[in-house]
């Protein structure tokens, strides 16, 4: 069983933004499966679908981006997930729009909801896709970009990431190891 979880904040005033990058990746996930997230477990949102008889449950945490954690941990205690069957998929200041890169561990690098995880989870060595989002203009908040929707202009590079990162979610939920999985990803440009 591998749990994948997207990162966001709940409600219609965040959809579309660039810190619900990861719901977004779900969805389209969900879309290409033929599921809905028809389940509340754990303060997330669940769909479950199989792949190669294995079961795959996508998770997005309610509890706001930075109480990730407090989702996570729990789903992964029920469902007996160890960190190496679970991926984090969420948005990167660092990368620009419609590049990823996959790593399977590190800091928080400044993101609420991995420093959430990390503390619930007691560890930083789980599995991540970082779906770029670009830095703000100069003298633009932090916190007021990543709660903006992406411009017009960057829709089609930002539809290619999220593609992109469905693609390697399922092919490591398909049974390829991660190391494999980022050697196949990160060589992509």
């Amino acid at each position: 069983m591998k749990l994948i979880v997207g990162l966001g904040n709940p409600g219609s005033k965040y959809r579309g933004t660039k810190h619900n990058i990861g719901f977004i990746t779900l969805d389209e996930i969900a879309f290409q499966e033929k599921v809905t997230f028809n389940k509340h477990q754990f303060e997330a949102d669940i769909a479950e679908f199989f792949i190669n008889g294995e079961k795959i449950i996508l998770a997005k945490p309610q509890t706001f981006m930075n109480e990730s954690g407090r989702s996570v941990r729990p789903l992964m205690t029920y469902y007996n997930i160890s960190e190496e069957d679970l991926l984090v998929i969420y948005d990167d200041l660092d990368l620009p729009i419609g590049r990823i890169r996959l790593r399977q561990k590190g800091s928080a690098g400044g993101h609420n909801g991995i420093k959430s995880l990390i503390s619930h989870l007691g560890t930083q060595e789980f599995n991540r896709i970082k779906v770029g989002i670009d830095r703000p203009r100069s003298g633009q908040e932090v916190v007021t970009y990543v709660l903006s929707t992406f411009p017009k202009n960057t829709h089609e590079d930002m539809l290619k990431a999220v593609q992109d990162s469905a693609e390697a979610a399922n092919y490591w939920a398909s049974g390829h190891d991660f190391v494999n999985t980022m050697n196949h990803y990160n060589s992509k440009k």
